[in-house]
């Protein structure tokens, strides 16, 4: 299968030697930037073809991954679909709800597989702290992402780019509708760099969701409070920790019992999210992450940002 980045910062760079690391399953045909000099860096540093426009790449490809800014996620999109080119766009899946909604419906009918990059749902941390709850009645869960300031970080919205991670986490933990919802946050320079989000869900799990640029140092967390445990996860550290009360012998009296799982950091989620994509491709099934799971982040986000900007 022949693949193609567009956008090569950060992120982008990850795709490309991603890319090139599963060889065996598809040939990276080049790469795409508006930034010549960036693009130039990242051709000459993989040694890959780089394109001059997106449209000259897209002739070459059967899928991309999309890894540009938000404002620029329609607009490519739309111009995968018109040259039937499968996507894996980053998240956010677009800047607006309307946009998403009419990228997904163009890109079904065009039969264009859409898929999200909410690459934490293929984190082997993730996926065994959503086995482990799967019998578990859940009371609570709370999750702490942040960070601290970068300067790069001055226009970027931090419920976007940050905890529109837990949000996603948050779903695909819960499997359930979120119907109340509370924001707050603090707007620095114009974006909201520290916010703190409550839920409840249909069923009636409640969740604490704080998420900030304004840390003094990085930290990636979730709590999940059951009704016969209390299960902790560092993600930076690739740990889980199950408190678990069991009866003791001799006594009768239920004590503490606490497990500590420890995440072997040889498998690589970006790795394991282009070979879904290629695999969704290959045999004509549904993305794990959908264009209709990015639009319902969205739609979250929005309302959250909402909630926000009413209590400024």
């Amino acid at each position: 299968m022949r693949v193609g980045v567009i956008g090569t910062g950060n992120m982008g760079e990850n795709h490309v030697r991603t890319y090139l690391s599963i060889q065996d399953r598809c040939q990276l045909i080049g790469i795409y930037d508006n930034d010549e000099e960036k693009r130039q860096s990242i051709a000459k540093k993989y040694n890959v073809k780089q394109f001059q426009s997106v449209d000259e790449l897209l002739k070459s490809v059967d899928a991309v991954s999309i890894a540009v800014p938000t404002e620029f996620h329609y607009e490519i999109g739309i111009k995968c679909i018109q040259h039937k080119v499968h996507m894996l766009m980053e998240k956010p899946i677009t800047s607006t709800v309307i946009q998403a909604k009419k990228l997904i419906s163009k890109a079904r009918n065009a039969g264009v597989i859409l898929q999200v990059g909410h690459i934490e749902l293929f984190n082997p941390l993730i996926q065994l702290l959503t086995k482990e709850i799967e019998n578990e009645n859940i009371i609570g869960v709370a999750f702490h992402r942040m960070s601290p300031y970068d300067e790069r970080m001055q226009n970027v919205d931090v419920v976007k780019d940050l905890m529109i991670h837990d949000i996603y986490i948050l779903y695909e933990l819960l499997e359930d509708d979120i119907v109340e919802l509370y924001g707050l946050g603090k707007t620095i320079d114009g974006t909201t760099k520290h916010a703190v989000v409550i839920t409840k869900s249909a069923l009636g799990v409640t969740a604490q969701l704080t998420a900030s640029f304004k840390s003094k140092r990085k930290i990636r967390k979730i709590q999940i409070l059951t009704e016969e445990a209390l299960i902790e996860t560092d993600i930076l550290n690739r740990e889980v920790e199950i408190t678990q009360s069991m009866i003791e012998d001799s006594t009768k009296a239920k004590v503490p019992v606490r497990q500590t799982i420890q995440i072997d950091d040889s498998v690589q989620p970006l790795r394991v999210q282009l070979l879904d994509f290629i695999n969704c491709i290959q045999h004509g099934i549904a993305p794990s992450v959908s264009g209709e799971d990015g639009l319902k982040v969205l739609m979250t986000i929005k309302k959250i940002n909402d909630l926000i900007n009413k209590n400024i």
